[in-house]
């Protein structure tokens, strides 16, 4: 079971979270695109432009920060933080 945690965060607290969990057989890259799209849709946003320090800090630790740089349209938050929970576990 993949599993990916989303949370909106504002002046240090956490706004919103919901986790998304994706059993399917895609691949690990489709299984984040999915769930981070499925995260913005819930939160009611337009999904964040993929910067350079995300995908280092992604590749990294399976985490990143999503701030006003990320998104096209002006945000009411500080940042959207996505992290992924839970891996599929390929070798049973």
């Amino acid at each position: 079971m993949f599993r990916m945690w989303g949370k909106l965060f504002k002046d240090s607290h956490m706004l919103k979270d919901i986790v998304i969990e994706d059993d399917s057989d895609l691949n690990r890259t489709k299984k984040v695109y999915n769930s981070l799209a499925k995260i913005c849709e819930d939160f009611d946003l337009a999904s964040p432009i993929w910067l350079d320090s995300n995908i280092s800090d992604f590749k990294r630790v399976a985490k990143t920060r999503f701030r006003a740089d990320s998104f096209v349209e002006s945000i009411e938050f500080d940042y959207l933080e996505i992290q992924v929970i839970e891996e599929d576990d390929y070798y049973i």
